[in-house]
């Protein structure tokens, strides 16, 4: 079974972080994504705004707490969950979030709000700060370079080589 979710949008409020009594952290983000489409018909754009809560504990929490304002663009890898109370009607109410297992800082460091000019969390050419949990553990990588797949290697005398 797959329960994996993968979202790139905008902090639409800033974020919310508690410490919990253990002393674990946890932080709170809105993330809105916005979907334009293009109607053909009337030759206009439109827009859908969706609105995500994500969830995220421990490190990353950490993370968020020290980077992610209002603005920032984020990556997030997680997955859903789904949470259920009785509210003070004594009625039954639900609600969707998504646990974050990865975030990525996106955008240039000029762009992040928070940044103060001692973000050591972003490359030194404003790449994205890539940070992730494996396993238990929380792995606080420096870039976020993607993966370029080798190319592959053609003998110089083969026929099918041809430039066209």
């Amino acid at each position: 079974m797959v329960n994996k979710v993968i979202l790139v949008g905008n902090v639409g409020i800033d974020p919310e972080v508690r410490t919990l009594e253990g002393g674990a952290k946890v932080a709170r983000v809105r993330l809105a994504t916005t979907e334009r489409l293009y109607d053909r018909a009337s030759n206009e754009t439109k827009e859908h705004t969706e609105w995500h809560t994500i969830t995220l504990w421990r490190g990353l929490a950490d993370v968020v707490d020290r980077y992610v304002r209002k603005g920032t663009q984020l990556y997030i890898e997680g997955r859903l969950r789904t949470r259920e109370w009785m509210d003070k009607d004594n009625n039954k109410r639900y609600t969707t979030e998504i646990l974050a297992d990865t975030m990525n800082l996106l955008g240039r460091r000029s762009d992040n709000p928070a940044s103060d000019g001692a973000a050591s969390g972003y490359g030194a050419q404003g790449q994205g700060s890539s940070y992730g949990q494996q396993g238990g553990g929380y792995q606080q990588g420096g870039y976020a370079q993607p993966q370029q797949p080798a190319a592959p290697s053609v003998p110089a005398d083969d026929p099918d080589d041809l430039p066209f």
